[in-house]
């Protein structure tokens, strides 16, 4: 976030559907989950545990699975 923005109030995420809408629409912008995550952190106050409710889970390979190429 920039010097100046901190200054500015940013709106409050509360409501979950809206949460979610925003998620959507930040996601088809991020180029990745961390792009997502500062989009959405530079932009809205959020509650980070409703956040992570909505995101969809990111579940590691296990190390036994061929690498994909």
């Amino acid at each position: 976030m920039r010097l100046a923005d901190s200054l500015l109030p940013r709106p409050a995420l509360t409501n979950p559907s809206l949460l979610a809408a925003t998620v959507s629409s930040l996601s088809r912008r991020a180029a990745s989950r961390q792009d997502l995550w500062r989009l959405l952190t530079d932009s809205y106050t959020v509650d980070l545990d409703e956040v992570a409710a909505v995101l969809p889970r990111q579940e590691p390979e296990p190390d036994w699975l061929p690498t994909k190429r």
